[in-house]
């Protein structure tokens, strides 16, 4: 066996024993050493880098390793194995994906905003906040060798008389600490308690039901989850489920990347022995626990007081955090395994909160589009608005919903990876170090960039590849081909005549190398944009509609916060509309997923509006590449 040493920088060290051949990736995950491997591992990113500081290695040599790499020992964990006992070195921009990912601001000024901007609409369009929740106090007449009436039904019928009900029932878990309860507190208990009419999803009953919660010897608020799970971040709030107030807010990164950038590639990490587990385990244990116990804790509450849990999430990833095989997603045709689920407690995923908690979904409407989305669409009112609205939210993958109160149609395009850094020599995830804004002179041809976390910059997240392809464009430098036009400093060829563009050198680097953008990541970035547009005009142009026709356009994600509109309208990845028809409102997700907890009418609408939304399968759409194709040019789109 060989002693493999993961030294991480700005960490621990990490060592696991390893035999002959096994692959440095697939080590490192099991020793829980974060690599980013936006591939998961199949060598076309060249992220993985790792730096050999002593020993010996194997495996076989990237095209992302220069001559000059290999000689100081830079090596892709993904294509290199066990050779004997070794070391290596585990530079921080490889495991930042993880542990400094930029995450929404969720207490900044603009996203009160847009919770304050959601409550306006929900009471506007007429649903009624609060979920059935309640709280109080009863005082019991104890029993007697004369009145020997069972606790659980002495209880029941104060509280039901109390409440104004006919009947309530008494869940097992509280049924188990109720006798002990009572006699504790001489009698005088406080409770919480679900009142339900209907069964939120199709519609009301004649008359309500209604049960306890819990037995509460000491009081305190009675707290719900809103969370989003995204394919690259998880953002959640803990809500006083009485008031609808925010007790607190948290984000993390979603520690199934690992895996894998993208679904597909999560999704056969799945199918691997051990997989689903392995993938499930990664949201749940490594990803939503500790975010939930940190919300606790900043709130000063326990688990124990979390009665009610909603999820906005993608389809690919409501089947990842259920443990459910995602397989049948990404094969032909397409079918996942739900569509909407009756709430569950989400102990059965192991995640403990109160006994008696439920865990809420929201409903997905197909293969690509799902309750992230449906969230999104419920948060953006896209459904109580006769103006025709087009909803883009941009985060890993991209995903467009377009019409008003009459309609509404939805689609997916595979456009995530080059905005998260994949296919994309210098790209990384919005952490620190990743330029995030950036301008380019048309006279100098020098850029000016801001860098996240300031400092040095270590390579190009999303919202800045935007910008810096609108910059090359405008400043001439690249044709609308992407192939650039100009030489100077800062542009540089290659031995087969390639050309890139300089944005940092090695010198002023924190990578200790130059930083720059070349024309296949130009090709990569014009594929990815040109999916964004087509799948808005192929939403569009059968229905007959036109980009003039459009009244305002959401954008939503964690990527759109970030993104300058003009210069993504300049290089015609958004329509070309006024600037004052675009508003960027946050995320979504989270904002659909906070709504469905505090109101029981939004959570109904929310299941109505995904039933009648049309889900659009761009792959077998008419005309769909003729779009595209017409897309995948720099260029804006003539008015």
């Amino acid at each position: 066996m060989n002693e493999i040493v993961f030294k991480i920088e700005s960490g621990e060290d990490v060592t696991i024993f390893a035999a002959d051949g096994e692959n440095l990736l697939t080590l490192a995950r099991k020793a829980n050493v974060a690599i980013d491997a936006p591939c998961s591992g199949n060598g076309s990113c060249g992220k993985c880098r790792i730096k050999l500081l002593g020993g010996s290695v194997g495996g076989e040599r990237s095209r992302f390793i220069t001559d000059e790499d290999a000689a100081e020992g830079w090596r892709l964990a993904c294509l290199s194995a066990a050779d004997g006992d070794a070391v290596f070195l585990v530079p921080d921009i490889a495991s930042a994906y993880l542990s400094r990912m930029k995450i929404a601001d969720l207490s900044s000024t603009s996203e009160t905003a847009v919770f304050n901007s959601l409550l306006k609409n929900l009471d506007e369009a007429g649903l009624k906040r609060g979920c059935g929740i309640v709280t109080g106090s009863v005082t019991l007449t104890p029993p007697s060798i004369d009145e020997t009436m069972p606790d659980n039904e002495r209880l029941c019928r104060v509280i039901a008389e109390k409440l104004g009900l006919k009947y309530l029932s008494l869940p097992y878990p509280v049924l188990k600490t109720m006798p002990e309860l009572l006699r504790d507190r001489d009698f005088s208990i406080n409770y919480a308690a679900q009142i339900y009419v209907g069964d939120g999803l199709s519609g009301g009953g004649p008359s309500p039901k209604a049960e306890i919660l819990s037995l509460l010897p000491d009081g305190g608020p009675v707290c719900g989850l809103a969370i989003d799970i995204g394919t690259t971040t998880v953002s959640g709030l803990l809500v006083d489920l009485e008031t609808g107030g925010i007790l607190a807010k948290a984000g993390a990164g979603n520690a199934q990347i690992r895996y894998g950038a993208d679904i597909i590639n999560r999704i056969i990490e799945q199918q691997k022995p051990g997989g689903i587990e392995k993938l499930r385990k990664a949201i749940t244990d490594e990803t939503l626990l500790p975010l939930i116990e940190g919300l606790c804790r900043s709130a000063g509450v326990t688990r124990s007081q979390i009665y009610r849990m909603t999820i906005a999430s993608n389809t690919t990833m409501n089947h990842l955090l259920l443990g459910v095989n995602a397989n049948f997603l990404r094969t032909e045709p397409y079918v996942p395994a739900f569509f909407e689920l009756e709430p569950f407690n989400p102990a059965l995923i192991g995640i403990e909160l109160a006994p008696t908690a439920l865990m809420s979904l929201a409903p997905n409407i197909g293969s690509y589009v799902g309750g992230d989305i449906t969230a999104g669409t419920l948060a953006g009112m896209l459904w109580n608005s006769s103006e025709m609205s087009v909803l883009i939210d941009l985060g890993t993958n991209g995903e467009i919903v377009f019409g008003s109160s009459d309609f509404l149609m939805a689609c997916a395009c595979s456009a995530g990876p080059a905005f998260e850094g994949g296919d994309i020599s210098c790209g990384i995830r919005a952490v620190d170090g990743a330029i995030e804004a950036c301008t380019i002179s048309a006279d100098t041809m020098e850029p000016q960039y801001t860098v996240i976390g300031g400092g040095k910059p270590v390579g190009l997240c999303g919202s800045g590849l935007i910008d810096v392809v609108a910059g090359l464009f405008s400043a001439g430098i690249i044709n609308g081909k992407g192939k650039f036009i100009k030489e100077g400093d800062r542009i540089s060829r290659d031995e087969y005549g390639t050309g890139s563009y300089i944005l940092t050198y090695a010198r002023d680097s924190a990578a200790g190398r130059d930083i720059s953008i070349n024309e296949v990541d130009l090709d990569n970035f014009i594929r990815a944009k040109g999916a964004i547009f087509s799948a808005v005009m192929s939403l569009l142009t059968p229905l007959g509609f036109t980009i003039e026709d459009i009244g305002r356009v959401l954008v939503a994600g964690g990527i759109g916060s970030g993104i300058n509109i003009k210069n993504a309208i300049s290089i015609g990845m958004l329509p070309d509309l006024p600037e004052e028809k675009y508003s960027y409102i946050g995320n979504s997700s989270l904002t659909g997923a906070y709504a469905m907890l505090i109101s029981s009418d939004a959570q109904k609408r929310l299941h109505e509006t995904a039933k009648n939304m049309t889900y659009i399968e761009l792959s077998t759409q008419p005309g769909y590449m003729d779009e595209f194709i017409a897309a995948c040019f720099i260029y804006r789109r003539p008015q």
